[in-house]
């Protein structure tokens, strides 16, 4: 039962940003933010978006509570993630600066738990050298996009962010 939470709540976020991505007409990648497709008054598919966002972090939340055979420490860093998600859902770009914070907690938690994985001696030598360097890379696209502009938008460094945690996260909690 927990894989397939923790399966979907992996896929009912990216799901819902695909599906809001293609429908909405004016999404790009380079350009935009991710959030930008959930702004309540900009756009039609934000109910969408939003949508896919607070229910993944429910489901990651439902995951973390319920793992009692996984490490304290993944837990309360995948609670806090999801209720930054659900945060992010809620909280949309309408907020402003609020939902900037939200957004920001929810990415660093992400760094964290991956960071915690390359800590973690459980896991082999070469899976901790390949989460370190999943935390450089994650640290460079988010360095180039604010130091740099590059990309304009949030969208890549954002999904490069997701991508690569998944795989630890499923690491963590699918064993």
């Amino acid at each position: 039962m927990r894989r397939v939470l923790v399966l979907l709540s992996v896929i009912t976020p990216l799901v819902a940003i695909l599906v809001a991505a293609v429908s909405s007409g004016w999404f790009n990648i380079v350009e935009n933010a991710l959030s930008d497709l959930g702004h309540a008054t900009r756009s039609r598919v934000a109910p969408v978006f939003n949508t896919g966002l607070v229910t993944g972090g429910i489901l990651a939340y439902t995951v973390a509570i319920t793992s009692r055979d996984v490490k304290r420490r993944y837990n309360a860093v995948l609670v806090f993630s999801a209720i930054m998600l659900i945060f992010v859902g809620v909280f949309d770009e309408v907020y402003g600066r609020l939902h900037f914070y939200v957004s920001v907690l929810f990415f660093l938690g992400l760094l964290v738990f991956t960071a915690l994985y390359a800590l973690d001696k459980e896991f082999s030598p070469v899976l901790r050298s390949i989460a370190v360097v999943v935390i450089l890379v994650m640290v460079i696209s988010w360095t180039l996009h604010f130091v740099l502009e590059i990309p304009e938008g949030a969208a890549i460094p954002e999904l490069i962010s997701v991508f690569t945690w998944i795989p630890f996260y499923l690491k963590v909690y699918c064993k």
